[in-house]
């Protein structure tokens, strides 16, 4: 079965519900899904401590989100092979958000003669489909450290590609650290 369209969980109010007991008879949720993202670093992951990288970008959000894993996924990707082409190992990029907050969906049926499927709201609970990260206003997704201006534009391109992937309103900071 296809994913929900985002809207259905991207702008809404919701308390942040992580709910996992080691004791299953406790946890309300039984099963959680994995996060999908693969990795949080890469590049050359042992520079960036360092301090050997002048600039940096990041993708700041400017909105209360809720990013689903599969959308942080996908961005990942593309920043990561646009880096990969420009200036292979000259570059540091990492993913600040983590998927913590579980989603839930109650399926009903929807058609006709098939009622027996759907028990209405008795068990509106839902099951686990997914996982998304809740992002606050301010709070960086993105941070690609590079070690010139020629590569720091081209990660701000990738950022600016990947924003319509991402919902909400969310800005690019360019900024030189030493």
């Amino acid at each position: 079965m296809a994913l929900r369209k985002a809207s259905s969980y991207s702008r809404k109010k919701v308390r942040p519900y992580t709910r996992k007991s080691s004791k299953k008879s406790q946890a309300y949720i039984k099963a959680i899904p994995v996060p999908k993202i693969v990795r949080f670093n890469m590049g050359d992951t042992k520079q960036y401590p360092k301090g050997k990288y002048s600039y940096e970008v990041r993708l700041i959000s400017e909105d209360k989100l809720q990013i689903r894993d599969n959308a942080i996924e996908s961005c990942r990707m593309y920043i990561n092979k646009v880096m990969d082409k420009h200036s292979p190992g000259q570059y540091f990029f990492g993913v600040k958000v983590y998927p913590h907050h579980i989603l839930r969906e109650n399926k009903t049926a929807a058609g006709a003669g098939a009622d027996r499927l759907s028990s209405g709201m008795r068990h509106s609970f839902g099951i686990a489909i997914g996982r998304a990260a809740l992002v606050s206003p301010g709070k960086e997704i993105f941070l690609i450290a590079c070690p010139d201006d020629r590569i720091a534009r081209i990660a701000r391109d990738a950022l600016g590609d990947i924003k319509s992937k991402v919902p909400g309103r969310t800005r690019i900071l360019f900024q030189k650290v030493r």
